[in-house]
């Protein structure tokens, strides 16, 4: 479903700029990216195997829980599904939550996603991007770099996670940062799901 405006949105040709906390300043010695949980043996990558998996590249539109919509965003990232074979995941596991920097926490942010609508090329792991006023760049660090989750259209976009870190995988639905402060769990923007 692409160029469809959800309810109570506008579209917008810019990619407006919200987070939380302190930008995170990127250093590769100390960045580090988790998969673990609900896995046979838990995984810890660095940047440059981050940077050898599997590249996908798709156009997702984005969705703010602020009212703004962008389309078509072109994106090259890792998808999630490739991380997933890097760990058995156990059969149990049916929601994640992507870990992210926050005021210099590598886990100090996080958002909570079911795992079955993650499996396509539409749920990735980003750190380049283009549109039609933009040419081929890396994410600006305010946008989430070295790496920064970009979820399918069907959730608004505060479940991308920037300065991501790694996956938690579990049995179980639990709340991230700003579902903890009230925000809704499933995160529709098709059905304005915005607060619980």
């Amino acid at each position: 479903m692409t160029n469809v405006l959800p309810p109570g949105q506008f579209e917008t040709e810019k990619w407006p700029i919200l987070h939380q906390g302190e930008v995170y300043k990127f250093n590769e010695e100390t960045w580090r990216f988790r998969l673990f949980g609900e896995v046979e043996q838990q995984q810890t990558l660095t940047y440059k195997q981050v940077m050898e998996l599997p590249k996908t590249t798709s156009t997702i539109d984005m969705h703010c829980v602020t009212t703004w919509s962008k389309f078509a965003t072109t994106f090259e990232g890792v998808a999630l599904r490739d991380f997933l074979k890097l760990v058995n995941v156990k059969g149990d596991a049916k929601y994640i939550k992507i870990y992210g920097y926050l005021d210099g926490d590598p886990e100090g942010y996080s958002a909570n996603l079911p795992l079955a609508p993650l499996m396509g090329d539409d749920s990735l792991f980003v750190y380049r991007w283009k549109d039609e006023q933009h040419g081929w760049q890396d994410i600006d660090p305010k946008h989430g770099y070295p790496l920064r989750f970009i979820p399918p259209a069907s959730f608004y976009l505060w479940k991308g996670t920037k300065w991501a870190t790694g996956i938690e995988f579990l049995k179980e639905d639990e709340a991230g940062f700003w579902e903890e402060l009230g925000y809704s769990m499933s995160a529709n923007p098709f059905k304005e799901e915005r607060y619980r």
